[in-house]
């Protein structure tokens, strides 16, 4: 029987701790989060966002750009609109989990 222990990859962990610590920094914002479980949702424009969130259009966009920068939200124009949506992988997932718990209809802080 294997230690589980002989497993690991040291320098991977690391690696991806460092992924993680990235992400969980860039999450670590209730306005982003925020963000994030609407785009959970699905597609949305900046104006649709600007509607829902009680936030300044000039503190939106400096959200929207970090979001972007950690390559958690992709951008799609259409005419004068500028659309967003999440981009799959890891985060995408988290974020799906904690739209789940948080912000589904009939959910209140992980409680039905």
């Amino acid at each position: 029987m294997t230690s589980p222990l002989r497993d690991i990859d040291p320098q991977a962990m690391r690696e991806h701790a460092g992924e993680a610590a990235q992400l969980l920094k860039a999450l670590a914002n209730e306005k982003r989060l925020l963000v994030l479980c609407l785009l959970a949702e699905g597609e949305r424009s900046v104006g649709d966002l600007n509607a829902l969130l009680d936030l300044s259009q000039s503190a939106l966009s400096q959200h929207l750009a970090v979001l972007r920068e950690e390559g958690l939200v992709a951008t799609r124009r259409d005419a004068q609109s500028i659309f967003y949506s999440l981009v799959p992988g890891p985060a995408f997932e988290l974020i799906q989990t904690l739209h789940g718990i948080y912000c589904a209809t009939g959910t209140r802080g992980g409680k039905p």
